[in-house]
This record gives C-alpha cells, structure tokens and sequence, in this order.
C-alpha cells in the first residue's frame, strides 16, 4: 500500500515530493491534491500509465483523463487553434479552477483515451500539485474516486477507496478550501469546464460543467464569446473525463462524464 506523506512537514514533504517523482517516472501512480479535490496522476506522455489511472477509477478509454500543466507556457506546447477569449480567461482565471477543452498538437506523442482529437488543459492553484508538475511536466490527472463514488477531498479518503494501485499519496490536507461549492451539485467545488473547440465554427466557448469559476465571472472577462447557458444539457464533440474535479452523485452513480 502507498504510504501517505504529510507535506506540512518538511522531511516527509521533500522525501513525498521525490518518491512521487521516481513513481511518475516509472510508470506507477501518485495522488496529489489540487485546488479542488484530490487527483490521481500519471505520467500523460506514457499509454501504460495513463491505462492504470483508468483500471484503478474502472473507468474506460471513452473518458479521458484531463491533464494538468505547471504553467500557461505549456499550452501552447499541447494544445493549437487557440482562440483569444481563452489566452484572456487563462489569464484571468489560471493558476485556478478553470479546465479548458481545446484542439490536441498532433504531433504529440501520447494516448490517454478516445479524446477525438481534443485535451482537456489546466493549471491548478496548489504548490503539492505545482511542485510536482514543475518536476515531472503535465500529467493526466483525474479525481481521486472510484467510479460512482465522491471524490476524495483528503488524502485517507482517496487511500480508502483506491488502495494499492497508488504507489504515493501526497497529502496537502484538506482540498477545495478556498472556493464556495458553487458547481453544479450541494458542496460541489469542482472546476468549471470550458469547451473551445466550436469555436472556429460558431465564435463562442460554452460551458459544459459549472463549477467554481461562475458563469458571471467568465462573462465579466469575454463577454459574448460565451454561448448562452442551455436548459438542457447537450453532448460536447470533445470526449474528456469530466470527474476531475467533481464529486460523483453516489446516489445515481453519475459521473458527468461530458468531457473533460
């Protein structure tokens, strides 16, 4: 079982922060929090990794997992056709809660799902989570839960739920802290979902998960480039694990798996 590493203590932190680096780099799995719940990574450029993270959430290849970046400079590396209102709302809005869902580079060496040509991109606002990516560079990341269970906005609550699949749990307390629960669920601090990738087609970015970057706040900064909200949810042509940061709705086992 993955030993649990308190990074509020500086030993524990640096010895955490390195067996988490060795287990990226050879394929294991870490859980690391974020600004909004806890996440379990792997290494996004390795298939097999990325297939383990899927295998211990028992989730398939239809959901991808997103991938978290150590900074706005990455996006570009990762990501093309990307249009002015979301370099504005990453200006805005990263490091923080907001996920955007754009065109993959193509040339990238990598498989983390049916993502039909698309990544789902963020730059979370937690030094746990940064101090690793700025070692490691971007991971897939998705929540730390199994499939139809919340997820885990500690370090014991992801231990109990994904076990021996995870080599390191680094435990930075309690996750989403610093948001109001304003998702689209009761306490739900997950980050808010922007897709681009229509927006060649029809001039907006829409938002296909709410969360903690509100509709308001993202309209104060791009104004009409975001599509009107819909009453009636309808399926992005992007396909991304939306469950990165939301906690599953263990009554109806919904993962809002929309994308990303």
């Amino acid at each position: 079982m993955g030993r649990i590493y308190d990074c509020t203590v500086e030993s524990e932190y640096t010895a955490g922060l390195r067996l988490a680096r060795s287990a990226i780099a050879r394929g294991a799995l870490v859980v690391i929090p974020t600004d909004t719940v806890y996440g379990v990574a792997a290494d996004a450029f390795n298939p097999e990794a990325v297939q383990k993270l899927l295998d211990a959430k028992g989730r398939g290849r239809q959901s991808p997992p997103p991938v978290l970046i150590p900074g706005i400079p990455t996006l570009d590396a990762l990501a093309q056709n990307i249009p002015q209102p979301v370099r504005d709302l990453v200006a805005a809005f990263w490091p923080g809660g907001l996920t955007v869902i754009l065109e993959a580079q193509p040339s990238l060496a990598w498989d983390l799902g049916e993502t039909r040509g698309t990544v789902a991109l963020r730059m979370p606002s937690n030094t746990v989570a940064l101090d690793l990516l700025a070692e490691t560079g971007p991971l897939a990341v998705s929540s730390a839960n199994r499939t139809g269970l919340p997820a885990a906005i500690d370090a014991i609550g992801a231990e109990e739920m994904l076990g021996t699949s995870i080599s390191v749990y680094l435990d930075g307390g309690v996750a989403g802290l610093g948001y109001e629960p304003v998702g689209d669920r009761a306490g739900d601090t997950s980050s808010t979902i922007i897709d681009a990738t229509g927006f060649d087609s029809n001039g907006t970015l829409r938002i296909v998960r709410n969360g903690v970057i509100t509709r308001g706040a993202i309209e104060a900064v791009i104004g009409d480039a975001l599509a009107p909200a819909r009453v009636t949810p309808v399926a992005s042509g992007a396909s991304v694990d939306t469950d990165d940061d939301a906690p599953t709705d263990a009554a109806t086992g919904d993962d809002r798996a929309a994308t990303g």
